[in-house]
């Protein structure tokens, strides 16, 4: 009898294949193609499965998962391989594969390694399968036709707080009256960050692995904007939202997000940006980073609100509104964002506008 196979969250539209093992040692894999693995390592790890559900793996088992790249500073970096490859590394829970480069050391979780099998193939024509829809992707060519006003959440690192706050400010939007949708545009594929925002009230949620990207890292920048056009139309299509609060993954100095934080057309698209840190110096370098590259955030929030004397400190040094999660939830958040709408101005903050804030705050 046939191996039973997990299914990974990644792979849910993946329903008709036949698995080929006889290319394993010539086919160069790329970002999304769809391959059997084995598990070798002794691990009581977990993958999500096709309904996002938790699902634990043990040696010998058999996995479909997408090869794919993965950025986390606090916990590792990995790649497609370069060539043919028959072994390699769980590199997100959500169903990616590659080669582990290098792990943090605090991360104390094992590598899960893992032997290619075999490729999910096309039953008809042979072709590799791969879980990207790029064809589905419509063109960032006409950013001012985007009809609802973007938020965008951003962090100084990793784990700085920016998936809670954007959630709760998701909160505060609902419970105004607003439309609200969730996007997260650039990360590793995981269902959580999603599902925290419809948890606090977003009208809907979405994020890139809708069009079956199993991470964005590594992606083009005409990628990333066509993906940003693409999901926002998405989200106007499901609710019309007021207000689409858009995440993109990790700190100020990844890849991708610098490169959308320094791209003008991308920018001109924002209404205004929060900022997540995870302790007050991280306010400080965050914000100097920013208005260099132009853009000030209407407010200051993440983890270090969780501390009354990281935000003592920080009071004394920065004049940008601070706002825990209390206050993102409630009016306070929506009162500050509605003061940034100016009719036929940029709407993202510039550097001349911050003062004005202070005075509003």
């Amino acid at each position: 009898m046939e191996k039973k196979v997990k299914k990974s969250l990644i792979c849910k539209s993946i329903s008709h294949y036949r698995a080929n093992g006889e290319i394993c040692s010539v086919h160069q894999p790329q970002a999304g193609d769809v391959g059997i693995f084995r598990v070798l390592s002794e691990t009581t790890a977990s993958i999500r499965n096709e309904q996002g559900i938790p699902t634990k793996i043990f040696q010998g088992d058999h996995l479909m998962l997408t090869f794919g790249n993965r950025y986390a500073t606090n916990q590792v970096e990995g790649y497609v391989p370069e060539g043919p490859t028959l072994v390699c590394q769980l590199l997100g829970r959500g169903g990616v594969a590659g080669i582990l480069k290098n792990q943090n050391e605090i991360f104390r979780r094992l590598p899960v390694d893992l032997e290619l099998v075999g490729y999910a193939c096309d039953p008809a024509s042979g072709k590799v399968l791969n879980t990207i829809r790029q064809e589905k992707l419509v063109s960032f060519d006409d950013p001012s036709g985007i009809r609802s006003k973007v938020v965008l959440s951003i962090g100084s690192a990793m784990d700085s707080g920016k998936t809670t706050s954007a959630a709760y400010l998701c909160k505060g939007l609902s419970q105004v009256g607003k439309r609200v949708a969730y996007i997260k545009l650039t990360g590793t594929v995981f269902p959580k960050d999603a599902q925290l925002a419809r948890d606090l009230g977003a009208d809907y949620a979405i994020d890139f692995s809708y069009f079956g990207f199993p991470s964005t890292y590594m992606c083009s920048e005409q990628t990333l904007l066509d993906l940003y056009q693409s999901l926002l139309d998405q989200a106007w299509k499901a609710v019309e939202a007021d207000y689409v609060v858009l995440e993109i993954a990790d700190g100020l100095l990844q890849r991708e997000t610098k490169m959308l934080l320094q791209n003008q057309v991308f920018m001109d698209t924002v209404h205004s940006v929060m900022l997540s840190c995870g302790d007050s110096l991280g306010v400080l370098s965050g914000l100097q980073l920013l208005e260099k590259w132009g853009c000030v955030p209407f407010t200051v929030t993440g983890l270090f609100t969780a501390s009354e004397l990281l935000v003592r400190e920080v009071k004394d040094v920065v004049g940008t509104p601070i706002l825990n999660l209390k206050e993102l939830s409630n009016c306070r958040g929506v009162e500050l964002l509605e003061q940034l709408t100016t009719p036929g101005k940029p709407h993202w903050l510039h550097t001349g506008q911050e003062a004005e804030l202070r005075r509003a705050a």
